[in-house]
């Protein structure tokens, strides 16, 4: 499952939202200013609460939104 780490209100966080939706890539969008368990999550993977983070495994992930990186990541 496709994980997206975002804030309210980032436009970077929208455009790999995006993005993905325009792909037909289902993902889950886990809000680190809303939930605590998910800001701790995401620090766990990058060591930062940086957003947006988009990963498929929980270990391997992208930060902000880079579209080759996106597409090598999740096999596009």
């Amino acid at each position: 499952m496709v994980k997206v780490y975002s804030i309210n209100e980032c436009p970077w966080c929208d455009k790999v939202k995006k993005y993905l939706k325009s792909k037909h890539v289902d993902f889950e969008e886990h809000n680190i200013e809303e939930n605590e368990a998910d800001r701790d999550a995401c620090y766990e993977l990058t060591g930062d609460t940086i957003v947006p983070i988009t990963t498929v495994d929980d270990k391997n992930y992208v930060v902000s939104f880079d579209k080759a990186k996106l597409d090598a990541l999740l096999g596009l």
